[in-house]
C-alpha cells in the first residue's frame, strides 16, 4: 500500500509511504483520493493531517508506469485529479505537513490544502517543463501567487521553505524533528471545535475563493494531455533519463 491511513482524536492522518521518492502510479493515486474521501464522510473525523515518510514529501507521478505503458496517461491524469479534488471538497479542514522536496504531484497535494506546514528543509517545484509534461500551476498559484507561479513554471525553478513562508504559501516552517508533532498540534485544536461549524467553515472558504480550483486544473489538463503526446515531450523525456541536454525543433 503507497498510502497508510488511521484516525485518532478525530483527526484522520494519511501518510504516503511509497519509497524511494513517495511517487505514485495510476492505482497509488486512486488509493490516495478514495482514502481521503472516506475519511471526509467519517463522523468521527474532524480535521485531516497529510505527511510522508521518507526523504521528501511527494514527487509526482511515477513515469515508470508511463515509460512502460503511455496510454497510462490518462489514469494518471484522472487519479491527480480525484485526489486533489478529494483534498480540496473535504468537508473537514485539511493540513499538508510537508518535508524535503515537494513536486509536481505534491504541489496540488498541499495546494489543494486548507493549511500549510512545512519543515526547514522543505522545497517546492514543479519541474514538469523538462521533463515533457505540465500541470499543478492552479494549485501553486493558489500558494504563492501568479508572478512567482509563472516564473516556477516557466524555468523549473524551486523556492525553498523560508521563501514559501515569504510568499504566505505556508502557514509556518518548524524544525524537521517537529514537523509531525507541530501538523498534529494544530489539527488537535481544530477538531476540538464544533463538528458543525467546522464542515460550515470549509464549505463557505471554498465557497468564497476567487479561483475554481477544479475548474481550473481541469483546463490545465487539457494542455498537459496535448503537450505529453508531442515529439517535444518525447524529447524531453528521452533527455531526462539519458542524463542530458534536450533539443527541440524551434518549428514544433
Amino acid at each position: 500500500m503507497a498510502i497508510d491511513i488511521s484516525v485518532e482524536g478525530g483527526i484522520g492522518e494519511v501518510v504516503i509511504n511509497n519509497p524511494p521518492v513517495n511517487a505514485l502510479d495510476s492505482a497509488g493515486w486512486r488509493e490516495f483520493a478514495d482514502g481521503v474521501t472516506a475519511l471526509g464522510q467519517r463522523d468521527d473525523v474532524h480535521c485531516l493531517v497529510i505527511r510522508a515518510e521518507g526523504r521528501g514529501f511527494q514527487a509526482g507521478v511515477d513515469i515508470r508506469e508511463l515509460a512502460a505503458d503511455s496510454t497510462k496517461i490518462v489514469d494518471v491524469n484522472r487519479g491527480c485529479y480525484d485526489t486533489f479534488a478529494a483534498i480540496y471538497d473535504c468537508p473537514v479542514p485539511v493540513i499538508s505537513a510537508v518535508h524535503g522536496y515537494c513536486l509536481g504531484g505534491g504541489i496540488g497535494i498541499s495546494g489543494a490544502s486548507d493549511i500549510v506546514i512545512a519543515s526547514q528543509d522543505a522545497s517546492f517545484s514543479l519541474p514538469e517543463i523538462d521533463r515533457g509534461a505540465l500541470g499543478a500551476a492552479t494549485h501553486l498559484m493558489r500558494l504563492f501567487g501568479m508572478q512567482k507561479t509563472r516564473r516556477m513554471l516557466y524555468t523549473g525553478e524551486a523556492i525553498d521553505a523560508q521563501e514559501a513562508l515569504r510568499l504566505g504559501g505556508v502557514e509556518s516552517v518548524v524544525p524537521r524533528e517537529n514537523l509531525r508533532q507541530e501538523a498534529m498540534a494544530l489539527a488537535a485544536t481544530i477538531a476540538a471545535k464544533s463538528p458543525r461549524a467546522l464542515r460550515l467553515a470549509k464549505w463557505s472558504l471554498n465557497g468564497i475563493e476567487l479561483l475554481d480550483v477544479k475548474k481550473s486544473y481541469r483546463f490545465e489538463q487539457g494542455f498537459t494531455l496535448e503537450l505529453y503526446t508531442s515529439p517535444d515531450s518525447q524529447e524531453a523525456r528521452d533527455a531526462f533519463v539519458e542524463k542530458r541536454e534536450a533539443k527541440f525543433d524551434d518549428k514544433s
